[in-house]
């Protein structure tokens, strides 16, 4: 973890600002299938805790009326759709068809309702060569509030494209995850100077009930 003097250094140099909540928020699920939470899966995380927060999360937001998202990821079978990615990342042929669907399937405390948009993705982006920003866009969010994993890979590039996209990112600490806590730490900590606001799970419950965002989305 960044030490203090690091942290202050940081924020004297013009880094770390708040960014806050836009208008009209989205809650995105980012890859939480059971690759990750299925002892044995060469993604394999021990992110149930996480998982669990993100499930706390996604039950405040349905219940605040914010519009909910979900990736997963599909390859072909020689996962050539995946490019040098697949290549490069071996772990992923358990996303290839004709593997285990277990391991590409949505985690259950996380399923998806039928109203909710699913993308498909093949990059550790949720914004690269999908229609999620289109999809955010037709919709009028303005606020991303990113969950899910791993923090260093998909989370990471997805908040970094949400910016890029013109979307406030909001990350949630307790509800992103990595298999290396060193490296999750360090992924928040540049988000959060950079790119994206990094906040608790508390904070969201605070901003979307306690602030009123659900009560005003629903007017």
């Amino acid at each position: 973890m960044p030490n203090d003097a690091l942290q202050l250094d940081y924020v004297r140099s013009g880094f770390n600002r708040t960014l806050g909540f836009g208008k009209k928020p989205a809650l995105l699920i980012v890859d939480f299938v059971g690759a990750y939470l299925i002892e044995g899966s060469p993604l394999y995380a021990g992110v149930e805790t996480v998982r669990d927060n993100a499930a706390i999360l996604l039950q405040l937001c349905r219940d605040a009326g914010l519009p909910v998202l979900h990736t997963k990821v599909a390859y072909t079978a020689d996962g050539a759709n995946g490019g040098v990615f697949f290549r490069k990342v071996g772990a992923l042929r358990v996303f290839a068809e004709g593997g285990d669907p277990r391991l590409a399937a949505i985690d259950p405390a996380l399923a998806p309702l039928a109203h909710e948009v699913v993308i498909v993705k093949q990059y550790a982006s949720a914004f690269f060569g999908t229609s999620l920003a289109s999809t955010l866009c037709a919709q009028g969010i303005d606020t991303l509030i990113i969950a899910g994993v791993s923090t260093s890979g998909c989370i990471r590039a997805t908040a970094v494209d949400a910016c890029q996209h013109g979307f406030i990112p909001i990350v949630v600490a307790d509800a992103v995850g990595d298999r290396d806590p060193q490296v999750h730490a360090a992924n928040l900590f540049d988000l959060a100077a950079k790119y994206a606001d990094v906040v608790t799970l508390d904070a969201v419950r605070d901003a979307v009930v306690g602030g009123g965002l659900g009560r005003r989305l629903a007017q």
